[in-house]
């Protein structure tokens, strides 16, 4: 990870606002990075258990559920983007605009800033474009996930889901410091708030992620919930947002203190339920 962000550190890089561009430069160094966690579990595969096969061991398998559970992995960062948002707004720190979608006009239709009533076409056009940047981004976020889901998660479950979860969230915050460090996650905030912040994100998005694997026994549904968490999951509050209250990481959305409660909703959800299907056997 920090071989791929060099150029970056090199050169000074720091992002300094909340939007959502990034450069070619930011881009190519990104996809790079996302790559090694995968490359680190096949060569732990390879170096410390040869003859593994590498595509079970992994969870690169495809059933009969695996497609019904992508959907549901596509879903649920949605909704709980939605939720996280809705909190927000009832606490003050973030503030929508239903009515005429300024913030989606200034972040991604400018051409429609001044026009009165919801552009649908513009809409349309950015669900479009954000299909596509998901699709073309997954196997990116496949070089992750075969790392967290695939090898990692699998491996601390034995010795207890709280161990796990708390491990693989400490390892997939401590890989994304050099971003944190750049100001990636949380412009302009501090690196020991951005680390806390993203630490409390990771830990909890882990068991969701975690749980999508386990539906399927396929890491694949964890790959499209990563893709759109960091992808439709960021958007979507420039989408609902007011132009002249921009929304930031800390205050809205999944990485933010709402988004922690809309988390911990669905995680607590998730317990409840394994604690009762344990009772009934």
């Amino acid at each position: 990870m920090w071989l791929a962000m060099i150029p970056l550190l090199v050169t000074g890089f720091q992002r300094t606002s909340s939007d959502v561009g990034m450069g070619a430069l930011e881009q190519i160094c990104i996809g790079a990075a996302m790559l090694t966690p995968a490359l680190a579990a096949l060569v732990a595969l390879r170096r410390w258990e040869p003859g593994t096969p590498v595509r079970a061991t992994l969870g690169l398998t495809w059933n009969r559920r695996t497609a019904l559970d992508c959907l549901l992995a596509l879903a649920c960062p949605l909704v709980l983007t939605l939720l996280a948002l809705g909190i927000g707004t009832a606490a003050g720190t973030y503030h929508p605009d239903l009515a005429d979608l300024s913030g989606f006009r200034q972040q991604f239709a400018p051409e429609t800033v001044g026009q009165r009533g919801i552009p649908l076409t513009a809409l349309a056009a950015w669900a479009g474009s954000l299909l596509v940047q998901m699709l073309v981004s997954l196997p990116l976020f496949f070089g992750e996930e075969l790392g967290w889901q695939g090898y990692l998660f699998p491996r601390l479950r034995p010795r207890g889901p709280v161990f796990a979860v708390l491990t693989t969230g400490f390892v997939f915050a401590l890989w994304h410091l050099p971003t944190l460090l750049l100001g990636g996650q949380y412009p302009s905030t501090p690196w020991p708030v951005a680390i806390a912040a993203f630490l409390i994100t990771c830990v909890l998005v882990v068991p969701i992620f975690a749980w999508l694997r386990a539906r399927s026994a396929s890491v694949i549904p964890a790959v499209v919930a990563h893709t759109a968490v960091s992808t439709a999951a960021v958007q979507l509050p420039w989408v609902l947002a007011d132009a002249d209250h921009p929304p930031h990481p800390l205050t809205s959305g999944l990485t933010s203190w709402p988004g922690w409660l809309a988390m911990s909703v669905l995680v607590s959800a998730l317990v409840l339920r394994r604690r009762q299907n344990r009772s009934f056997n």
